[in-house]
């Protein structure tokens, strides 16, 4: 097990959709076990392998001292909205109000290939959501309002961390989802 370099929003990896597990090996266990130590050392309430630069369709979560993963998700959403302060641990100390479901259920199989299901209110479906949507490419300032994204987006232009893991020195091309930047029709 390894605590790994978290990608910072900038990064292509974050913006483009994983590709499904297929095989459920060893390789498949050290990634959830590296995603897990990584995510409680930041730490975090979520953390999906994009954000470590594996593109595949796996991610972890620590939710009212419940650790769990998910491998091959796909979420059952609520009318019922909920708003809250949402982060990520892609942007580090930002923190914008985002409107997710209120509740969740996920559907996908555990790092031994089982299936199981995942279901969540409040907190829990916040990540559930989160996380899944960094399988899609979708980053959480896509779900802001209008007015907020601008704020978001100049908050990060201005951050210390924004273009650090580039080593020529310049700054990355500011990608966003190719998806709706409000988070309509999703």
């Amino acid at each position: 097990m390894s605590i790994m370099p978290i990608r910072h929003f900038g990064d292509p990896v974050l913006v483009t959709p994983a590709s499904e597990v297929i095989d459920f090996d060893k390789e498949l266990r050290v990634l959830v076990k590296d995603l897990t130590e990584t995510m409680l050392d930041a730490p975090g309430a979520g953390l999906a392998a994009p954000q470590i630069g594996v593109p595949l369709r796996v991610f972890v979560w620590d939710v009212d001292e419940a650790l769990g993963h998910l491998i091959n998700p796909t979420l059952d959403l609520s009318e019922e909205l909920q708003d809250g302060d949402e982060g990520c641990l892609s942007f580090p100390d930002l923190v914008y109000p985002t409107p997710r479901a209120f509740r969740a259920v996920a559907k996908g199989f555990n790092m031994h290939g089982e299936p199981i299901t995942v279901e969540g209110t409040e907190l829990l479906a916040r990540a559930l959501q989160h996380e899944t949507d960094h399988l899609n490419g979708i980053l959480f300032i896509d779900r802001l309002s209008e007015e907020d994204r601008k704020l978001a987006m100049k908050e990060i232009r201005e951050s210390d961390w924004f273009g650090m893991a580039n080593s020529a020195g310049m700054q990355p091309q500011i990608k966003v989802s190719p998806h709706d930047p409000f988070g309509r029709g999703l």
